[in-house]
């Protein structure tokens, strides 16, 4: 990449391989973002056009009215004739010593169809919700697809989740089918997901519950209820006829999750999502019909959705997923899977990039990241030092780092800079997808400046892959998102800023707001400033509450290195980075963070460590033990 100032732009060479090189699309699309989209739209095959691209009746909204589509007809039909025997999807698993599975676009299409026909054997209808319980396994694609081929509602639940996380998703769905596995591996140990999802089905409709052999371990096995995906696919045929779908049908719902309460169920239809999952994997990503796309994340989150499963196969690409842990059984797991399979694009979140950096750089001997081309990161704004790492030590200061945002109500990346254009700039995350409109609000609802933080807000005509609504909670869909700044400004709860060249910067959530004697400052922004010091590899912030200030700031760090007096350390950082409104009342070391699998510090459940209110279901953390330990740590530091 060349450097002017502290922006990145791409290469003369990058740039002339590019989709999208002209920045003019930007204004294009912004003159007519419908017609924009409708002319993307195209690209589809619809069994039947729509009769009006977009319809908006506040809150709510349609986008391709009366068009009918299948988007695995889109996957499929529309791939084979160029690309049958072409390699689909890579699936590694975590031991070692055991083979890669290899799916070409042509074996893919008849395990899914094959499943698709078992599933209407077993009474799934167009409309049915069914629950997806399962591991990073190819059996996870192929039971999406054969829903959505279908026409049945598919509801994955992360295979990490506690039966609680699951029987309430599963409630809230009434699905009379689930999908699961007999375990898998993760960090060298058998789950026993079975068992799990034998206690997650009591109390909820589920009639049937399909099993997939991962491990071939001995699991309990009900007769009438339980029954082996072999047994369902036997003697199946392998062409399935798709449904037609109306645009507005329901493809997918996707549940965001949340230390309390009951979880949000995102509701994603065939026609916009379709749409947006083709269309922003092409261009940000920069496909080419020779690369390979590796995105680490989970089926169970949007990103797994749509970046490891519908875009890539849209777009007729070849894709890695993997079993285990990216450090597992080694911290270079994940270099070695890049190397293996000659990953050019890679996709991961800055909670990973922080910990290939904690690992030190004797972990990258060996590894020159030759096939990569494009880096993209995901899941939470990544700060500079996290970036330059990225940027410098894996991307070999050639390929350019597309940071993007978005979240599951959106479907789809809409915040990222193009690869072919840029500008690039560390810890911004970059211009809004052509198509989208932006803005930043104060909170009397008026556009910030440049440099001044505010709410972020998307404006019609928003985007076709936008949530329609919240599954059986249209109370909740209106106060969530549309009650902010009125029925017709889409709230994201994210806070962010502008630079002069329009690129945007999310400082993190508006509930991640620390007010300190009447001066507001977001977490984020703390964080970043903490994260520029070389032995810090990452940290987190959060307020707690106070007598006289209202709120303080608390720090949790993760060391590089060690570091005397960490405290004074950290406090002169904030004093130099931010000033002294902002410095911390207590610093912990912590050897782990409390997380999602898909990356996210989860401050909610550190804040209520000093308030001592519940702390929720611990099960839905990547890393629960990590409560525990703080927990020590905090009380040993009081004393």
């Amino acid at each position: 990449m060349i450097k002017k100032g502290n922006l990145y732009y791409p290469t003369k060479e990058f740039k002339e391989k590019a989709w999208v090189k002209n920045k003019a699309v930007y204004k294009n699309a912004q003159r007519d973002p419908k017609r924009f989209w409708a002319d993307l739209a195209e690209e589809l095959v619809w069994f039947k056009k729509w009769k009006k691209i977009f319809e908006h009746k506040p809150p709510y909204f349609k986008w391709f009215l009366g068009g009918k589509i299948n988007i695995t007809y889109n996957i499929f039909e529309r791939n084979l004739a160029e690309r049958k025997n072409k390699i689909a999807l890579i699936w590694e698993p975590e031991p070692l010593e055991e083979r890669p599975r290899i799916l070409s676009y042509y074996d893919l299409y008849r395990e899914v169809n094959r499943f698709a026909n078992g599933l209407k054997k077993l009474g799934v209808k167009k409309g049915d919700r069914v629950g997806i319980y399962l591991p990073m396994i190819p059996e996870v694609i192929i039971s999406m697809l054969a829903c959505a081929r279908i026409g049945a509602v598919h509801s994955v639940v992360f295979s990490a989740f506690s039966p609680q996380a699951l029987r309430i998703r599963l409630q809230d769905t009434e699905a009379k089918i689930l999908i699961t596995a007999d375990g898998y591996w993760r960090r060298g140990k058998v789950i026993p997901l079975k068992q799990n999802a034998d206690k997650g089905i009591e109390n909820t409709k589920v009639k049937k519950v399909i099993v997939v052999q991962r491990m071939g371990n001995k699991i309990p096995f009900k007769k009438g209820r339980d029954i082996w995906w072999e047994d369902v696919v036997k003697e199946q045929p392998d062409y399935c006829k798709p449904a037609i779908m109306d645009s507005e049908d329901i493809l997918f719902i996707l549940y965001t999750s949340g230390s309390t309460g009951k979880p949000k169920g995102c509701v994603h239809v065939c026609g916009g999502y379709s749409v947006q999952a083709l269309w922003t994997g092409k261009l940000i990503f920069d496909w080419k019909d020779n690369d390979i796309f590796w995105s680490t994340s989970d089926m169970g989150w949007i990103t797994g959705h749509t970046y490891s499963c519908y875009s890539p196969l849209l777009n007729g690409v070849t894709f890695v997923i993997f079993e285990g842990a990216p450090d597992w059984p080694k911290p270079d797991r994940w270099a070695q899977i890049i190397d293996k399979y000659g990953v050019t694009v890679f996709y991961t979140a800055p909670t990973a990039i922080r910990m290939f950096a904690k690992y030190g750089k004797e972990v990258l001997k060996g590894h020159k990241f030759e096939t990569l081309r494009l880096l993209g990161s995901v899941g939470e704004p990544i700060d500079e030092s996290a970036w330059q790492w990225y940027f410098k030590e894996i991307g070999k200061s050639r390929c350019p780092v597309v940071d993007t945002w978005w979240q599951t109500e959106t479907g789809g990346i809409l915040i990222t800079s193009l690869p072919g254009i840029g500008p690039f700039r560390p810890a911004y995350t970059g211009l809004p997808f052509p198509g989208t409109r932006f803005e930043i609000l104060d909170d009397k609802g008026k556009p910030t400046k440049p440099g001044q933080e505010g709410a972020l807000v998307l404006l019609p005509p928003f985007v076709p892959s936008l949530l329609r609504r919240i599954y059986k909670n249209p109370k909740k869909y209106l106060n969530t998102y549309w009650s902010e700044y009125g029925k017709k400004i889409y709230f994201t709860s994210d806070a962010a800023l502008r630079d002069k060249n329009g690129l945007i910067r999310i400082v993190g959530r508006l509930d991640d707001v620390i007010k300190i004697a009447g001066h507001r400052i977001t977490t984020g922004e703390l964080e970043a400033a903490i994260n520029l010091h070389p032995s810090i590899a990452e940290c987190a912030v959060v307020g707690i509450p106070d007598k006289i200030k209202g709120q303080v700031p608390v720090v949790f760090v993760i060391l590089k290195k060690k570091i005397k007096n960490l405290k004074e350390v950290v406090v002169g950082q904030v004093l130099k980075e931010i000033g002294p409104i902002a410095l911390p009342k207590e610093v912990y070391e912590v050897e782990s963070l409390p997380k999602t699998r898909s990356g996210k510090i989860m401050r909610r459940i550190l804040r209520r460590l000093f308030t001592g209110e519940e702390l929720g279901d611990l099960s839905t953390l990547a890393n629960p033990e990590s409560v525990r330990e703080i927990k020590k740590i905090i009380k040993i530091q009081k004393k």
